[in-house]
């Protein structure tokens, strides 16, 4: 009868709402972002190369993202289904191996779509795809210890997109002070997905899952979060000082300024802000990002800010 119904299930298709809810479009936001910053920063007219630009986005979002949601949730399918019975594959409305065969598809498609993009773009993607695996899947499941899932998750959302989007933009490697922009940010993203952690720390703990908050205790944790996200933001500030943008460098020390002043708040009491600071501090990251990309752009265009 379980044999019967097994195969039942596995016949269905899965409704297109509960594959987008598999696909998490809200979690699409941070790499389209960082691409976008990479595009910004090459400093191409967005005009003079619409397609690829619209094809990166596609890719940044929908494809990677989404594919390494869909990669995700099905490896973790025995656990929500305790935790969170409701998503898409515990619940039955993305029925037998789908979930896992989407993500498959995804990964082919990102490719396809990054080879299309040109060899630099993807260089970037394969390494995306590559860790989006390596995240959840054994043996590496790079999420069960907070050192290495975060490392990922930052090169994923913050590094590997912004240097996506130069490339495609340039059709070429793009320059170093650009690679060094995307490396900065993606290592400060390391503190951002550790107070991404917080959220789940009781549940963490039970499933044998060594997040920095775990691992650490939350106060600890924060703390360190702090630092990383911080160090790297003043490295750039330092960095558009030495390349000679020092209204780009101001605008980008103010908004680290402002972060501090919310990493005090978060600091009093990092249980109950660490949602409250991913909602502010975290925008004053991302804006940081872009006031970095636009000084790359008056450095490829000779002009000021």
């Amino acid at each position: 009868m379980s044999v019967n119904l097994a195969i039942a299930a596995s016949s269905r298709r899965p409704a297109p709402a509960a594959v987008l809810e598999l696909l998490k479009p809200i979690t699409w936001f941070p790499p389209m972002w960082a691409y976008g910053c990479g595009v910004v920063s090459s400093g191409v007219a967005l005009g003079d190369r619409l397609p690829e630009f619209l094809g990166g986005v596609l890719l940044a979002g929908p494809l990677v993202c989404g594919m390494s949601q869909a990669a995700n949730d099905w490896y973790d399918r025995h656990v929500d289904a305790i935790n969170e019975p409701g998503r898409p594959i515990p619940s039955g409305r993305i029925p037998g191996s789908w979930g896992f065969w989407i993500a498959v598809a995804l990964s082919g498609v990102s490719l396809g779509v990054g080879g299309l993009l040109g060899a630099w773009a993807f260089a970037a993607t394969l390494v995306g795809v590559f860790f989006a695996w390596a995240y959840s899947a054994p043996p590496l499941r790079l999420k069960m210890n907070g050192w290495w899932g975060c490392a990922a998750t930052g090169l994923c959302y913050e590094g590997l997109p912004w240097f996506t989007g130069a490339a495609v933009m340039l059709g070429t490697l793009p320059d170093a002070r650009i690679v060094a922009l995307a490396a900065l940010y993606a290592a400060g993203a390391h503190g951002i997905m550790t107070l991404n952690d917080f959220k789940a720390v009781e549940g963490d703990r039970a499933l044998g899952i060594r997040s920095l908050p775990v691992v650490l205790g939350r106060a600890r944790a924060a703390r360190l979060a702090c630092w990383v996200m911080a160090v790297p933001q003043a490295v750039v500030v330092a960095l558009l000082l030495v390349w000679g943008h020092p209204w780009h460098a101001g605008v980008a020390a103010a908004l680290l300024a402002a972060q501090g002043l919310a990493m005090r708040v978060l600091l009093r009491d990092p249980r109950g802000k660490a949602p409250w600071y991913n909602a502010t501090g975290v925008s004053l990251y991302v804006l940081g990002m872009l006031v970095s990309a636009f000084a790359m752009r008056a450095a490829a265009q000779g002009g000021a800010f």
